[in-house]
């Protein structure tokens, strides 16, 4: 018998491949350490892919389990999984912040230097002007938290683009969506500086 708590059959999760998540895709079964997944046919990872599986956990915030894939059939996906079953709380998710001055560290690119628009435990949303940047891109993230700075390696999973024209043409406003697991000691650092903020918003509201 295994010690995995896996995801009952027809339930729905969310599978995070290189960073980027899916949601909507459906468990065919589960038994032993093994979860069999029903995917769209243009998501479908390779064999020996890592990937973590993500559902609910009820009011704690949703379970997480690394795995890795070990069979394809067609649209069918076998996940063996391995590690350590996480609960991963809500709190982990909440955003905040906004304004901190972020480095955009490129390889081959040199730096920009933009700001945050918010920050959280698993990823930043920012504005960097003229920058190169698509999808799946792998870039260094350098953010200055009051007196703490974190550096941490993400992965890009939005961009956004948009021209300045007034009040004439000006440079090409870049917003990124970007995703990252930090040590414990950057997430800590991160989740203190929310909570700060949130706190400081909360009371200029009363006052």
């Amino acid at each position: 018998m295994t010690s995995y708590q896996l995801p009952d059959a027809q339930a729905l999760v969310e599978m995070t491949v290189d960073g980027e998540p899916r949601s909507g895709v459906r468990v065919i079964r589960s038994a032993d350490d093994v979860v069999t997944l029903s995917l769209a046919l243009d998501g479908i990872p390779d064999s020996g892919t890592t990937v973590t599986l993500r559902w609910p956990a009820g009011p704690r915030g949703r379970y997480a389990l690394p795995g890795t894939v070990v069979q394809v059939d067609g649209n069918r996906v076998d996940i063996r999984a391995a590690g350590t079953l996480q609960v991963e709380q809500q709190r982990n998710y909440v955003r905040g912040g906004g304004g901190e001055h972020v480095l955009l560290l490129q390889q081959d690119r040199g730096d920009t230097l933009g700001w945050v628009r918010d920050i959280s435990e698993q990823g930043v949303r920012a504005h960097f002007a003229d920058v190169e940047l698509t999808e799946g891109d792998e870039v260094g993230l350098r953010v200055q938290l009051e007196r703490d700075i974190v550096e941490i390696r993400a992965t890009v999973v939005k961009v956004g683009t948009l021209r300045q024209m007034i009040p004439r043409r000006g440079p090409m406003s870049v917003e990124v969506v970007a995703v990252f697991t930090p040590e414990e000691s950057q997430a800590t650092v991160i989740r203190r500086y929310v909570f700060r903020q949130q706190l400081l918003a909360r009371t200029r509201t009363i006052s």
